[in-house]
């Protein structure tokens, strides 16, 4: 058995299951990312900490279409550190609120219902596990059903 060959057959079929079930492609990646940051840029209290840093938003997104591709189909597509780049941000549990209530309405607005519950589903989770890396970047353990904020005392 070659066990490369084998976990490349497995990510096959998990992927193939997930386009069958949620309709999600590459095409509909694209466009939820594209309609999702467009209301990033102009939200704000986001928008301004995306400028900050974004200056080549089509690099940016290709980026995203990467990594959304590999968190929604498992595609392996994406090659980086969400984390290690979201430590420095100035961001709290109100950013990530609003990041996720952008998405949803986003998702909500582009996708059909099952392909909208699995992007969602996985959202809530990097956004939960980003803000809880920061937290604790900033020396803050958070317990269950604790949020951070940049405020408070550590």
């Amino acid at each position: 058995m070659n066990a490369a060959r084998d976990a490349a057959e497995r990510r096959a079929r998990a992927t193939a299951e997930i386009v069958a079930r949620t309709g999600i492609d590459a095409a509909m990646i694209e466009s939820l990312m594209r309609h999702f940051y467009g209301k990033v840029r102009e939200d704000p209290l986001i928008g301004p900490v995306f400028a900050a840093k974004v200056t080549d938003w089509e690099s940016h997104l290709q980026r995203i279409f990467a990594f959304w591709s590999s968190v929604a189909l498992m595609s392996g597509d994406y090659r980086g550190n969400p984390m290690g780049l979201h430590l420095p941000l100035p961001i709290d549990h109100e950013h990530f609120d609003r990041w996720l209530a952008l998405f949803e309405a986003s998702t909500r607005e582009v996708c059909p219902p099952a392909a909208a519950e699995h992007f969602l589903e996985r959202a809530h989770r990097i956004a939960q596990s980003l803000e809880m890396g920061i937290a604790a970047g900033q020396g803050v353990l958070l317990g269950k059903e604790e949020r951070f904020r940049r405020d408070a005392p550590p």
